[in-house]
């Protein structure tokens, strides 16, 4: 259902879905973060639950197709920073040359 009442398209579907998934995603890494440590997982758990709600608020008012291709490319940007912050943090190493900046310059975007 959207705001104004009226059913919800798939594609509104998958960002309220997409919401939800990042936003357990970024309890369940700030969980880790308390427990195991490490400043990257802290901040990409940060990142993760400040834009859940981003998704969220699109997919409920049942964004046009400019609001769903700048949600496309959010996600993406998050994808690309968060992964390579977990990748330091778990792995030791990064997820590829410039993921970070990349997903970084996503988000800005």
């Amino acid at each position: 259902m959207s705001l104004t009442g009226q059913a919800s398209d798939s594609g509104s579907r998958v960002l309220v879905l997409a919401a939800g998934l990042v936003g357990a995603a970024g309890v369940a890494l700030s969980a880790a973060a308390a427990h195991r440590g490490g400043t990257f997982t802290g901040t990409a758990a940060n990142f993760l639950l400040m834009h859940a709600p981003a998704f969220l608020a699109i997919g409920l008012a049942g964004g046009n197709r400019c609001l769903r291709i700048a949600s496309l490319v959010l996600l993406l940007g998050l994808l690309l920073f968060c992964g390579d912050l977990l990748a330091r943090d778990f792995l030791g190493s990064r997820l590829f040359p410039m993921s970070a900046p990349i997903g970084g310059t996503l988000l800005i975007a």
